[in-house]
């Protein structure tokens, strides 16, 4: 009988990428995996060993994420304004995931898979049409493989790959891909001086015009410079003094946001700021509040 936990173990961190894909959530993820371990120890007498342990964490992984996804229910998705369960997932919890000689399956995680973005658009799409795109274009895995996984036909799986492509292609949410730059992480230190400095004008002078600025789990969405300009203004002077550090999560730069309220001496986590930078400029600020801050190795409080 094989040793589920210390198997589990080395593909936990992958596995939870996976979940995060399929659901958007860090948190949910966290509960898809634990739900993943709890079906494959009740499932154990049916896997026999070998080389096909990966395939089957994958298989009981992706089906309790679809049973999770059905369950939750579909509502229309245009921003993540939309996606109030959207977080981030560290990049330095991405890291763990590099190929080694013990694990040579190890998934390296691509920036155009991981990106905000690209986690919130694929929350149109059906459950299984959602899991069919993630195994076949992200993980790389066969028709074949995929249908196994899903328990359909080869036939379905091709179709709903099919279906799933064509209505990502319809979708205009904004990608992200590369690596991160030396020039975007130059202007993560700018934006961050800005609000340190409490310097509007620094602040506006590195924000496109139509910038968009999201708020999950809040139904906020500000759209173009003149809507998100009030938010410039009163967020850096009226609520105290910002620290900032800088991090980073799906495979975009973040500042970390600390704020020592008016009255108060310790800087408290409040939230972090994830940045798309188009043209040398922040195009998209996406704003999570601070549930995140101890995943991201980042301490409550300075």
């Amino acid at each position: 009988m094989i040793d589920l936990s210390t198997a589990m173990g080395r593909h936990r961190r992958e596995l939870h990428v996976h979940c995060y894909r399929m659901l958007g959530s860090f948190e949910e993820a966290e509960d898809l995996v634990q739900e993943t371990y709890l079906r494959a120890w009740r499932a154990r007498a049916s896997f026999g060993g070998g080389e096909g342990l990966r395939a089957w964490l994958y298989k009981i992984a992706t089906n309790a994420c679809v049973d999770a996804l059905r369950a939750r229910g579909r509502r229309p998705v245009h921003s993540y304004a939309d996606l109030p369960y959207l977080q981030p997932y560290p990049d330095r919890l991405l890291d763990e995931i590099a190929p080694t000689e013990e694990e040579p399956e190890a998934v390296v995680v691509a920036r155009e898979t991981i990106a905000l973005a690209y986690v919130a658009m694929i929350q149109l799409l059906p459950p299984r049409q959602r899991a069919v795109l993630i195994l076949r274009d992200v993980l790389e895995w066969s028709a074949q493989e995929t249908a196994m996984i899903l328990d359909i036909s080869v036939a379905a799986a091709n179709s709903a790959l099919q279906r799933a492509r064509a209505t990502i292609a319809d979708q205009s949410l904004p990608g992200s891909a590369g690596d991160l730059s030396a020039d975007e992480r130059a202007l993560l230190e700018r934006y961050m001086d800005a609000h340190v400095r409490a310097d509007v004008d620094a602040a506006v002078a590195i924000t496109r015009e139509d910038i968009r600025v999201t708020m999950p789990p809040h139904p906020f969405l500000y759209d173009g410079i003149d809507e998100v300009m009030p938010l410039i203004r009163d967020g850096l002077v009226e609520p105290g003094e910002w620290r900032l550090v800088a991090t980073s999560c799906n495979r975009m730069p973040a500042a970390a946001c600390y704020l020592r309220a008016h009255g108060k001496t310790d800087f408290v986590a409040f939230k972090i700021d994830v940045l798309r930078i188009v043209a040398g400029k922040v195009a998209e600020v996406t704003t999570f509040n601070s549930t995140l801050f101890p995943e991201f190795g980042l301490a409550p409080r300075l």
